[in-house]
């Protein structure tokens, strides 16, 4: 099966040029974070005024990524604990027993609150870094 080709967007001229090595070196550093596959299809893109989409890494997140996703799992935890505990308070037939559930629930509701914290401190730090004042 054959490529179909559009008219309009044939490439049919060629145009040779040199440049310096620095200005290539800039070019392939940006062609290995851009999403073009070529050096030619990022020149094209830049001389027709296209967008180029530059992917970065930012390593320094690495960190709180760890930091989010431990808060995430131990919330998940408590939760999952709270639903728990919830189940045994409305199966408990004797006051006492729902008393001492609903204190367990409190405790683990204090539990959450405190990684909320956490995770607010957290965002308030990445929010320090990356909005502007």
């Amino acid at each position: 099966m054959g490529r179909i080709k559009k008219e309009n967007n044939r490439l049919d001229y060629r145009v040779f040029t040199r440049i310096s090595k620095e200005k290539y070196e800039e070019l392939t550093a940006m062609l290995h974070h851009s999403r073009c596959k070529t050096v030619s299809e990022l020149l094209r893109h830049i001389l027709e005024n296209r967008k180029i989409v530059v992917e970065h890494y930012d390593s320094s997140l690495d960190k709180v990524m760890e930091q989010l996703s431990g808060i995430r799992k131990e919330l998940q935890a408590i939760g999952v604990n709270i639903n728990q505990v919830t189940q045994r308070f409305h199966t408990e037939k004797w006051p006492e027993g729902r008393l001492f559930q609903a204190l367990e629930i409190a405790k683990l509701y204090q539990q959450a609150d405190l990684k909320v914290s956490d995770l607010f401190e957290v965002v308030e730090k990445l929010s320090e870094l990356w909005l502007p004042k």
